[in-house]
């Protein structure tokens, strides 16, 4: 059965990379650019790992995961593994997403073959 990820950053060339690099994987990927779209797709459908960045517009990945999570449980729905990219390891909003308890946490510029390793433990996929 095809693993379903849905990958939220605002920066399209992370995006577009991811996209073409995990739909050659053989995962069926939702890519949305902030944390509003992140939580319309959530309701329409179920995922098997969510990717988020840390810093973007609007609504930040931290919110954006606890409002998804909170959507989760209140809708009898099971929790989806996460994992956190950033490349602000060293900001307070890092700390926080520690907080969360994320399954990974990948800093940027990142290596392809870590998350994957991540990608495909949390997913139950083989390499």
């Amino acid at each position: 059965m095809e693993k379903r990820i849905l990958v939220i950053d605002d920066d399209e060339l992370i995006l577009k990379t991811l996209k073409r690099l995990l739909t050659k994987e053989g995962y069926k990927i939702t890519i949305v650019s902030n944390g509003a779209k992140a939580l319309s797709e959530i309701t329409q459908r179920d995922f098997d790992l969510i990717i988020s960045d840390l810093k973007m517009p609007e609504m930040d990945g931290v919110e954006t995961l606890k409002k998804i999570r909170d959507y989760l449980s209140s809708n009898g729905k099971k929790a989806v593994p996460e994992i956190i990219i950033t490349g602000y390891a060293k900001e307070k909003i890092y700390q926080d997403a520690l907080k969360l308890k994320a399954a990974a946490y990948i800093d940027k510029p990142f290596d392809m073959k870590p998350l994957l390793e991540a990608i495909h433990n949390l997913t139950g996929s083989q390499t």
